[in-house]
């Protein structure tokens, strides 16, 4: 696969919308994918000859999103949001490895074709599992990783999440807990 063109716009009822497209070279087609940041996107693939071909394509797309108002949001301008399962262990088990596994897996999927946003990297240790997220509108990431998780039967009742400025990922807020009132600690 190549790059991925990945596009936002505010509709004039305040909707972040999102568009993207990608070449997957394995099936030689051009996806495209479009709709409202948070629900299920509309897909839309074609045959593309070459990647030279889908290269160009490519840039034909951004270029359209540019002119019908939709921006790349760079990634300052987002926020973290980030999934967390306490461990039984310090160091995790082979276990928690396999719920990293099932847990980004999951909510990658689930993100992708709701335009939520993107799993950036995971961290195992110190008792913690992290998933950290990027997406622009946390909100929307919150109640995404709640639905994946819960969905994919992950382990919900031991799930918190927590969202910060990309800028100041020390600031983060706890958003979701087992137990309220508590905090957010990475």
């Amino acid at each position: 696969m190549m790059s991925i063109v990945r596009m936002y716009r505010k509709s004039e009822d305040g909707v972040l919308q999102f568009r993207e497209s990608w070449y997957d070279e394995d099936d030689g087609q051009l996806v495209v994918n479009h709709g409202a940041v948070g629900h299920q996107s509309a897909t839309q693939e074609s045959d593309v000859a070459s990647a030279e071909a889908a290269e160009a394509l490519l840039a034909a797309f951004q270029e359209q999103c540019s002119q019908d108002g939709y921006t790349v949001i760079p990634p300052e301008e987002q926020y973290w949001v980030i999934a967390q399962y306490a461990l039984k262990t310090t160091e995790g088990t082979e276990r928690d490895r396999y719920l990293e596994r099932k847990a980004k897996d999951a909510i990658t999927s689930h993100f992708a074709w709701r335009g939520i946003g993107i799993v950036d990297r995971t961290e195992l240790g110190g008792g913690k599992l992290n998933i950290f997220t990027l997406a622009p509108d946390p909100a929307k990431a919150v109640a995404g990783i709640k639905a994946c998780l819960r969905d994919a039967r992950l382990d919900f009742t031991k799930l918190s999440i927590g969202v910060a400025p990309n800028q100041d990922p020390a600031a983060v807020k706890l958003k979701h807990s087992p137990q309220p009132g508590g905090t957010f600690a990475l």
